[in-house]
C-alpha cells in the first residue's frame, strides 16, 4: 500500500435537520456510524435513490457515514466555475483534507487513519449532484455568475471527494495529520 500523509484542515457537522450545509467543529469523536448529531450518522440507513437495486427504504449498510473533500479538490472546482471559492461547508463535507490533491480518485479499500489511531475506510466517489451547486448560487450574485447549479455537476465532476465508514472509532481534531493508505489492489495497474 502506498501511503500519503495530508492533514485535517476542517472537521464539519450537518446537525440542522433542514439542511445538509455543514459547519465547523475544532474537534470531535468519531463512532462507528460516523459523527453524533450528524444527519447521515449511522451504522445503517434506508436505501434511497443511489441504490436502486433495493425497495426505497430497505435497511442497508451506511456507506456515507463521513463525506470528506480535499482543499485542493474545492479550489478546482471553484476555478472550474470562474468564482473565488467554494467552501466545503456548501458541499455537505464532514472532513477537510489539505495535501492530498487526489483525493477523489482514492480507490475502494483506501484508509484515511488519524493519530489518536481512528481509521475511516473510503467507499467510493461522492458523485456531484445539483443540490451543492444550489447552496454554492446562495453565495454569489446571479447575474455576475449565472447558472451555479446547473454547471456544479460538471465542474465537480471527479472532485467530488469521497465517502467513507468509520472503521476504527476514535477523536479527530484540526490540525491532525492524516495518513492516506492507497489500497492498489483496487486498480492493480498503478
Amino acid at each position: 500500500m502506498k501511503e500519503i500523509t495530508a492533514s485535517v484542515a476542517a472537521i464539519l457537522i450537518a446537525d440542522t435537520p433542514d439542511t445538509f450545509v455543514t459547519r465547523r467543529l475544532p474537534e470531535t469523536k468519531l463512532e462507528f456510524g460516523g459523527i453524533p448529531g450528524d444527519r447521515h450518522f449511522g451504522v445503517t440507513f434506508g436505501a434511497d435513490s443511489r441504490q436502486k437495486m433495493y425497495p426505497r427504504g430497505t435497511e442497508i449498510l451506511n456507506r456515507r457515514q463521513i463525506t470528506v473533500v480535499s482543499e485542493e479538490d474545492c479550489a478546482r472546482i471553484a476555478e472550474n466555475l470562474g468564482i473565488p471559492t467554494v467552501l466545503p461547508e456548501w458541499l455537505g463535507a464532514n472532513l477537510l483534507i489539505s495535501g492530498f490533491p487526489d483525493l477523489t480518485s482514492l480507490t475502494l479499500g483506501s484508509r484515511i487513519l488519524l493519530p489518536s489511531g481512528a481509521g475511516l475506510i473510503c467507499m467510493g466517489e461522492n458523485l456531484p449532484c445539483l443540490h451543492p451547486g444550489e447552496e454554492i448560487q446562495k453565495n454569489y450574485d446571479e447575474q455576475e455568475h449565472p447558472k451555479l447549479a446547473a454547471r456544479f455537476v460538471k465542474a465537480a465532476y471527479k472532485r467530488r471527494g469521497i465517502v467513507c465508514a468509520v472503521e476504527c472509532p476514535g477523536a479527530i481534531k484540526v490540525g491532525d495529520a492524516a495518513q492516506v493508505l492507497i489500497n492498489n489492489y483496487a486498480n492493480p495497474m498503478q
